[in-house]
């Protein structure tokens, strides 16, 4: 056990350097709309969802409803889910059901693609390790920012501030070069957000924000739906 955990705090290493610079940004841009340092730690600290925190804020930040945020995060947050069913085709014995709902807390995308590497079972000890040494760096990173937030000139805050929309491009840029069906999935989505963002202006925030990723996901299914590959 003992093992395990260290394989998987060492795995975690990476992923945790990473998190310190990205959530620096959100730390930047929480402060930033009206939220205390502490509060973002605390966001950051039970979510542990770089998108779904930003598009939150934004919420909390235009006074939008509890049913706008619910739903947001839903929209945001259900790959995970996806990610959950498919990392339990892998998961060891000892991945009782306890050990499966406090592991699914540390279900992000860098640590579902490094479990989804490993060739052996993965055991409870290795993700805790994993989880824990991210989720240190994800909520450090947090704290900084927003600590860095309130003492750096607007214009430097402001400029940090961009790191997190820096990794979000970083994420869709390469895909969207390889695929057209991406390509014109995130177009979809960015031509309909600009129409709610300078036509229908009466939309919240909030609901635009599902409305564009619900109508971009849709058309991309219908115009680029995957074929079925058949058993052999």
């Amino acid at each position: 056990m003992k093992k395990d955990f260290l394989r998987g705090a060492s795995h975690g290493i990476p992923i945790c350097l990473g998190y310190l610079s990205v959530s620096f940004g959100f730390g930047i841009l929480a402060v930033e709309s009206g939220i205390s340092p502490l509060i973002a730690s605390i966001i950051s600290a039970s979510n542990l969802t770089s998108a779904g925190q930003v598009a939150g804020v934004d919420v909390i930040r235009t006074g939008g409803t509890i049913i706008e945020m619910i739903l947001v995060q839903l929209v945001i947050n259900i790959r995970y889910s996806l990610m959950a069913l498919s990392l339990s085709q892998k998961l060891d014995p000892r991945f009782t059901t306890p050990h499966r709902f406090l592991a699914s807390y540390g279900i992000t995308d860098e640590i579902f693609a490094v479990c989804s590497a490993q060739k052996q079972r993965i055991t409870p000890a290795y993700m805790y390790g994993m989880i824990l040494v991210a989720a240190l760096g994800w909520v450090t990173g947090t704290a900084l920012g927003a600590a860095a937030g309130q003492l750096l000139p607007d214009s430097v805050s402001s400029a940090l501030g961009i790191v997190l929309y820096g990794m979000f491009l970083a994420i869709i840029i390469p895909p969207a070069r390889r695929q057209k069906s991406v390509l014109a999935v995130v177009a979809a989505a960015a031509g309909v957000s600009v129409l709610f963002r300078y036509v229908l202006t009466a939309v919240s925030p909030g609901f635009a924000m599902i409305i564009s990723a619900v109508a971009a996901s849709a058309l991309g299914a219908a115009l680029f739906p995957v074929k079925e590959e058949t058993e052999q």
